[in-house]
């Protein structure tokens, strides 16, 4: 039975709108938002420190590559101008929406969102909930399950603040390795909210070890959120082995591959002491094509998660229409009908992101 009052509809910055008005869906992205609280780490060496606090520039960009969050300036995504002409080369590839998962604490701006959605035309959909402990309030640890699930609750019913603009979508729910106490507590509000709400629900996995993805699905079971709407972010750079994907598309979640675009090397000081082997955009189509052998095609998603200026086209990123011009066909290339990639790209996003 239907929860919500926007049952089959997608809600966006500007309101509720029919599935079929979604289009092309970038599910992960981040258009306005400021993470160096929760992710900036500052580089031991002394040469590196200097770098950390220089703006983004193409001398920098080789660094950049290994140092990703160990710049301020490549943690920060606030000039509203760049976020509508970065968005505006989307919706100029045959792009219709993209969802904005920045949440509390990382700097979500729902007005500006709004302005963006306008000045591009994109439909835009804005995240709610708690993202890593780093980033959460002070009080975290004297809120109760309970208040952080009405607030979120208030966020995709009624709008955020006195706004009036509400979330479409809760997440990115941060979630570290090993998983913090107040994040557990976040990630099982997350749950409820959902279940209150009809909204879906987009978890950010810890990095370095597949048991993070395993806890977070026992969490989540546990809490009753409804797995066949939830989002497991980051498949490419966080879940890399076949057998846990697979389960973790059994148990019904959607598997979003969102760093298309993004083939390394490894961020020495995320993954230091860690092998990773992050996937090309030919090595996630392959990773595709083997989940859809195992009958998964409808619980794939795919996105760039564009979170770092350095990431958008004018600093030498991919920037948010790679998919739509490049990855899409490559994606036919490597075997998959253009049937197949509609799912992928319409459809299933569409499925994830209207209410229920």
């Amino acid at each position: 039975m239907p929860v919500s009052k926007f049952a089959g509809k997608a809600m966006t910055v500007l309101g509720p709108i029919e599935g079929q008005e979604l289009g092309v869906t970038l599910p992960h992205e981040h258009l306005i938002m400021e993470h160096a609280t929760a992710n900036y780490n500052e580089p031991e060496d002394e040469n590196d420190r200097v770098k950390a606090h220089q703006p983004v520039s193409l001398e920098l960009l080789h660094w950049l590559s290994y140092h990703r969050s160990q710049n301020v300036d490549n943690l920060e995504l606030l000039d509203e101008p760049e976020a509508i002409d970065e968005a505006m080369n989307f919706k100029k590839a045959g792009g219709g929406t993209i969802v904005d998962v920045t949440n509390i604490g990382i700097h979500r701006n729902p007005e500006a969102l709004v302005r963006v959605s306008r000045a591009t035309g994109l439909n835009i959909i804005m995240g709610s909930g708690h993202y890593l402990a780093t980033s959460h309030p002070a009080d975290m640890a004297a809120r109760s399950e309970e208040e952080i699930t009405e607030e979120i609750v208030r966020d995709v019913n009624t709008g955020v603040g006195e706004s009036g603009i509400r979330a479409g979508i809760i997440g990115e729910i941060g979630c570290s390795w090993p998983l913090v106490d107040n994040e557990k507590k976040a990630m099982q509000a997350a749950a409820r909210a959902q279940r209150l709400t009809g909204a879906p629900l987009n978890i950010h996995p810890g990095r370095r070890n597949n048991e993070a993805v395993l806890e977070i699905l026992e969490i989540l079971s546990n809490a009753d959120a409804d797995l066949s709407r939830t989002v497991i972010s980051h498949i490419d750079i966080r879940v890399r082995d076949h057998k846990v994907r697979c389960q973790v598309a059994k148990a019904g979640c959607y598997l979003e591959y969102d760093c298309f675009g993004w083939s390394g090397p490894a961020p020495a000081n995320l993954y230091k002491g860690t092998f990773i082997s992050i996937p090309s955009d030919s090595g996630r189509a392959e990773e595709i094509r083997a989940l859809i052998a195992e009958g998964y095609l409808d619980q794939i998603l795919i996105s760039h998660d564009v979170c770092h200026k350095y990431q958008r086209a004018r600093y030498g990123g991919v920037g948010y229409d790679h998919i739509s011009r490049y990855v899409m066909p490559l994606l036919v290339d490597a075997g998959l009908t253009e049937e197949q990639v509609n799912t992928i790209t319409v459809e299933n996003p569409k499925r994830m992101l209207c209410f229920i």
